[in-house]
């Protein structure tokens, strides 16, 4: 038997076992080598000299490959457990699911598990409505028929498509045996549910008020509801009934809100247009019956410059904030400047306070004298008048605020310095356009973030885009 000789071997053509296959600690060894030694009793008769050709070894070392390293390359989708496989389908859209499901016999066996149906977002765009009309137009009712009794959390996203409102209101007249404990019609654009014949949107939502029973979340934003459907809402959930969000629902009355808060002893969170409160609602959530209310939710909106609002007494907000001390009330404004009349008069137990258009100097220091509870304050424009004053008396007489949102206003850098020293560390969010500051004598853009990081406690820079 000849010596042991030498066999180069280039490293990037020879098969290198991991260690998770790894037959031997050897082997662990020849993988870090560049050089193999190799006998003539490795390879057996036919070498010469004990040294085989290399084509022919690397031939043979290609043989050796195990199987395992073949099916270790990618994931074996058929083993994974049904628990993450379950996970992952509760993030697909309805036809991915069901085209998922078609893969195998695991899969499809996820694909009708019970829990897979219980929280479950219909997105209805109109491409998508129009494809699954002409291609499944069976899918969702089999669905429905036999995953009735497990559906709980269902919403619908439609985009503003009459085709999208109607196949959600087909969806909601097949939920005949569920019983959900949430339900959600969400307007990604209008008009969508408003453009359906208001006869077939009651139709179809009646029939979920009906057999649920034991509704808890109700949001129905944008929608032709009426009062009474809202008689049938009350009349089969009054009981489980904790969340209402009802904004720009035209076709409701104040004596419609005002039945459900009358039956609906156990509302936490109601959400509607400023048009349907009124002194006797505030009445009805204040009386003992009512469970306290947590957060109250109003729309201040106007479409057309110059309409008239109503005004509501200060004794209503008084008896309110008695009998729910903690409650949240939480405004949108969408006003023009010369509708703002009626509001802040009085004081006002608002928490949350959000300008989406122009508001006057005038307003804001009606909001620093009548807002005490006053936790965030966003002013998306006001004009080019310094907000100076009204910005000090609002941190002189808001001790609770917190958060502070500034667009295209103006404040003089020395009268912002003032304001964030005035409320000191109490600001968790300060976002303020760099547009809004106006240098003075005092100070200029270059050092203002020093000074007012050294109020705040932490680092500070102005915004260069709006946070809100």
């Amino acid at each position: 038997m000849g010596c042991p000789a030498l066999v180069q071997v280039e490293t990037s053509e020879l098969f290198i076992p991991t260690e998770a296959n790894a037959p031997s600690q050897q082997t662990g060894i020849m993988k870090r080598a560049l050089c193999l030694r190799v006998t003539e009793e490795d390879f057996g008769e036919g070498s010469s000299h004990g040294v085989l050709p290399a084509p022919e070894f690397r031939k043979r070392k290609r043989k050796q490959k195990p199987k395992e390293e073949e099916e270790e390359v990618g994931v074996d989708w058929a083993r994974m457990p049904q628990e993450i496989l379950l996970h992952i389908f509760q993030y697909l859209p309805l036809l991915d699911r069901a085209h998922a499901s078609l893969v195998s016999r695991g899969w499809n066996q996820v694909f009708h598990m019970p829990e897979l149906w219980r929280f479950f977002e219909f997105e209805l765009n109109q491409p998508a409505s129009s494809y699954l009309k002409a291609t499944h137009p069976d899918l969702i009712k089999q669905i429905i028929k036999k995953h009735s009794n497990h559906l709980q959390y269902v919403s619908f996203k439609v985009d503003s498509s009459t085709e999208s409102a109607e196949a959600a209101c087909d969806i909601l007249s097949q939920l005949v045996n569920c019983s959900l404990k949430t339900l959600g019609l969400i307007s990604t654009a209008r008009p969508s549910f408003m453009e359906l014949p208001k006869s077939h949107f009651i139709s179809a939502l009646t029939v979920v008020f009906v057999n649920s029973k034991s509704l808890s979340s109700l949001k129905i934003d944008d929608t032709p509801v009426d009062d009474p459907s809202l008689k049938v809402l009350v009349a089969n959930n009054s009981d489980t009934l904790k969340l209402l969000k009802m904004s720009s629902c035209p076709h409701v009355s104040p004596a419609g809100i005002l039945c459900v808060a009358d039956q609906c002893h156990g509302l936490r969170e109601l959400a509607l247009n400023y048009h349907l409160l009124s002194d006797e609602l505030l009445l009805s959530l204040s009386s003992e019956k009512h469970v306290h209310l947590e957060h109250l939710r109003i729309d201040v909106v106007s479409d057309t410059p110059g309409q008239h609002f109503h005004s509501i007494r200060k004794s209503s907000w008084d008896a309110m904030v008695k009998h729910s001390p903690k409650f949240s009330l939480v405004m949108y404004f969408f006003l023009y400047e010369d509708e703002f009349g009626p509001f802040f008069r009085d004081e006002i137990p608002v928490t949350h306070l959000y300008f989406g258009r122009s508001v006057s100097k005038d307003v804001l220091g009606r909001v620093g004298l009548h807002c005490p509870r006053l936790v965030e304050l966003v002013v998306c424009a006001n004009g080019l008048r310094p907000l100076d004053e009204e910005l000090i008396r609002i941190a002189r007489r808001c001790t609770q605020l917190s958060a502070i949102g500034l667009g295209e206003c103006e404040v003089s850098c020395s009268a912002f310095v003032e304001f964030v020293q005035m409320c000191g560390r109490r600001l968790s969010q300060l976002s303020i356009m760099e547009e809004v500051l106006i240098p003075d004598h005092r100070y200029g853009l270059d050092d203002i973030h020093w000074e007012v990081s050294k109020h705040l406690g932490r680092v500070w820079f102005p915004d260069m885009m709006p946070c809100w």
